[in-house]
């Protein structure tokens, strides 16, 4: 028999600047399309167990949300658009911005399916380069058909198919009034109002388990030291600063703050966590089993290297990789991704037929099961819950509906948890001689560190840490999300030359802007540096965006 753990990672960086208004509309426009259709998938499969990872900073925006829908008082821009009676009425900047938010979609699946919604693009394409006189062209219900059409395309497919007021609209195709677009708004009101108590009536009636990140997504091992980008890669560049000024006391934070958090939203702390970036090292590891946790999860590379670094024969990979493992002295098992499997859902399998790639991944799956010699063999496929989807035809319906009763059927495989396989075989854990620091991404921290970008924004925040290091208690706690904010590792996975320049700039002004704050809440003038981007991008999706494969 092998034990099948399906680890679904939910994410979105806190988007919201110090005033609480959203700068970019991601979290909102993932939970009616991905956790929403995520959510609905394991419903309808109610034997399939898997993990779902909830990060606390998209848990916290979520619950934002749900608050902006009652009170019907947006913070965020786009989600007002959808509301506002007079979109003719916006500035030219304003329009633009838009017009061009309304058009940031994988257009093969949620652009060109959808007729009108093409036309609206024909359009704007057309009239574009004429400038302002382009935008003063676009009436006010091309811009209210068009805000509505996005919303539509970032609807769930599940969400479409139980409701035929959703359809009715998609058949009507433009014009659409404002009592439709609010209709629209309330809709998504109660998706999202709803997603939180769906996942946790799952766990609670034992389908799912629910596991964190700590607290606002920081790289672990490089709070507590920044050599550990080079236990993996001793070449990479590191930051000017030695070290991350009183690193060990924040990744304790954010871990006690995640522990804490889940606890109050799905009423019982996580027993296992997935690292940021499966981000470990062996001080990041003894840090989590100090706290209680039962496992954490990381990369297929870690553990290459990890298993090289004590001269392992790594010639056949079912012989190590299908076992958890645990460094001594430590209570926390760790679990490895598999990182084909993974990837194959993550990037192969999208332009399969969904029975086609159902069928290749379990008899990949029975490969694993028929070479692997651990008594009790277990494989994590672990990969994120909502990017992956939209390059699916119909936001992968048929390969997750297919997915989960081909599963469900298959004698020689049992979907499991990570934390009821530990109960299940307590024993099952093999000592790990040495942990070679490293993410899920290569096995290293290249992602987050080394490029001159990377580092320069590591020493923005350094100096902004011994800022706060040297106010005044009072200040220290009023800045104390911001800084935590600040140490997210989703800045710098953005910062590179090599990523899209319109998500750099977009990650980039976020990241400065929170600095700013954070210095200005210490009663610090901010530097000047923070007044000019950090860097510009200007590479394409294939080479960075927000995917990436594993090895």
């Amino acid at each position: 028999m092998l034990h099948l753990v399906l680890c679904w990672h939910f994410h979105q960086p806190d988007y919201r600047d110090a005033d609480g208004r959203y700068q970019l509309p991601w979290t909102y426009l993932h939970a009616v399309k991905d956790y929403a259709d995520m959510a609905a998938h394991l419903e309808a499969a109610p034997n399939i167990a898997c993990v779902v990872n909830f990060v606390p900073t998209l848990t916290a925006q979520l619950l934002d949300y749900a608050d902006q829908f009652a009170t019907v008082e947006p913070r965020d821009p786009l989600l007002a658009s959808l509301i506002a009676p007079r979109l003719d009425a916006l500035t030219p900047a304003d329009r633009r911005h838009l017009v061009e938010q309304c058009f940031k979609v994988n257009h093969p699946t949620m652009l060109d399916p959808f007729p009108a919604y093409k036309r609206l693009y024909t359009l704007w394409k057309t009239v574009e380069e004429s400038g302002e006189a382009g935008l003063d062209y676009l009436s006010g219900q091309y811009l209210a058909d068009l805000v509505t059409w996005y919303h539509l395309a970032w609807t769930g497919e599940t969400v479409r198919r139980a409701r035929p007021d959703l359809l009715a609209l998609m058949e009507k195709g433009e014009a659409f009034t404002l009592t439709e677009r609010r209709a629209l708004f309330d809709l998504y009101g109660e998706i999202v109002t709803d997603l939180l108590p769906r996942y946790r009536r799952m766990a609670q009636r034992g389908q799912i388990e629910l596991s964190a990140t700590p607290h606002s997504h920081p790289i672990l091992p490089l709070l507590l030291d920044f050599g550990a980008a080079r236990e993996a890669r001793p070449d990479l560049p590191v930051p000017a600063a030695p070290a991350y000024p009183g690193g060990a006391g924040r990744a304790r934070a954010h871990v006690d703050a995640a522990l804490a958090d889940h606890a109050e939203h799905f009423g019982q702390p996580p027993r296992g966590l997935w690292p940021a970036e499966g981000g470990i090292s062996e001080a990041g590891i003894r840090l989590l089993s100090k706290a209680g946790v039962k496992w954490a999860a990381s990369g297929e590379g870690v553990l290459r290297h990890s298993l090289a670094a004590a001269h392992r024969d790594l010639s056949h990979k079912s012989a190590w990789s299908t076992t958890p493992y645990q460094l001594p002295g430590t209570d926390t098992a760790l679990f490895f991704r598999d990182d084909h499997l993974s990837d194959l859902i993550g990037f192969e399998y999208k332009g399969w037929f969904g029975a086609d790639a159902v069928r290749h991944f379990l008899h990949a799956l029975d490969e694993v099961r028929r070479h692997a010699t651990s008594p009790h063999p277990v494989v994590s496929v672990i990969l994120d819950g909502e990017n992956a989807w939209e390059y699916y035809p119909y936001n992968g319906f048929f390969f997750l509906t297919e997915l989960y009763a081909e599963l469900l059927a298959a004698p020689n495989i049992r979907t499991t948890t990570f934390c009821d396989y530990l109960d299940l075989f307590p024993e099952s854990p093999q000592p790990l001689e040495r942990l070679v620091a490293g993410s899920w991404v290569y096995g290293d921290f290249a992602t987050w560190m080394g490029d001159p970008a990377k580092n320069r924004g590591w020493d923005w925040l350094v100096a902004a840490k011994a800022a706060f290091d040297a106010a005044p208690a009072d200040l220290q706690a009023a800045a104390e999300p911001l800084l935590r904010s600040c140490e997210s590792s989703d800045w710098f996975w953005w910062f590179g030359d090599y990523n899209p320049a319109d998500a750099v700039e977009s990650f980039d002004r976020v990241y400065r802007q929170k600095l700013k704050r954070l210095y200005e809440t210490l009663r610090i003038t901010p530097p000047a540096y923070l007044d000019h981007p950090l860097c510009h991008g200007g590479g394409g999706m294939e080479a960075g965006g927000v995917m990436r494969r594993g090895s």
